[in-house]
């Protein structure tokens, strides 16, 4: 009978378990979570971001062509100053525990991230059309 019971416990004790580990899993991420996954997206292609300057910077001559290859490597280098610079601002509005461990943010700071989450998601959209429009502009080469 001890068996059954002590079985029982552990078997309860999983379930209960199991179900708060769904609890967590179906959870919906933050605002700030959505946020920093944003940058943890394009984070990443900062590095091709110089490769693609270095490929450009090259090909630039007086060309007509030319001036494409700058314009694109302009483009670039925009891209990865708005990412430091966006980077900068984010790091000097909120501290870490409001970034990594979800402290709840004051009015102020919510209405921030409000407007980080628009300029991250811009940020996105630059940096990947940017890359985009190099490696189009490199492919036809």
């Amino acid at each position: 009978m001890k068996k059954i019971i002590s079985f029982s416990f552990l078997v309860l004790s999983l379930a209960l378990f199991s179900c708060k580990q769904e609890k967590k899993n179906d959870k919906s991420p933050t605002q700030m979570e959505q946020v920093m996954a944003i940058h943890d997206e394009v984070m990443p292609k900062m590095g091709k971001l110089g490769k693609l300057v270095g490929e450009l910077k090259s090909k630039v001559d007086t060309t007509a062509t030319s001036l494409q290859h700058e314009a694109a490597m302009k483009d670039l280098q925009a891209a990865n100053e708005s990412m430091m610079d966006w980077m900068m601002n984010f790091g000097e509005r909120f501290d870490s525990e409001e970034i990594l461990d979800g402290k709840a943010l004051s009015e102020q700071k919510q209405q921030w991230l409000n407007e980080e989450e628009a300029k991250v998601k811009a940020l996105r959209e630059q940096i990947n059309s940017s890359i985009e429009k190099a490696e189009a502009l490199l492919a036809i080469e």
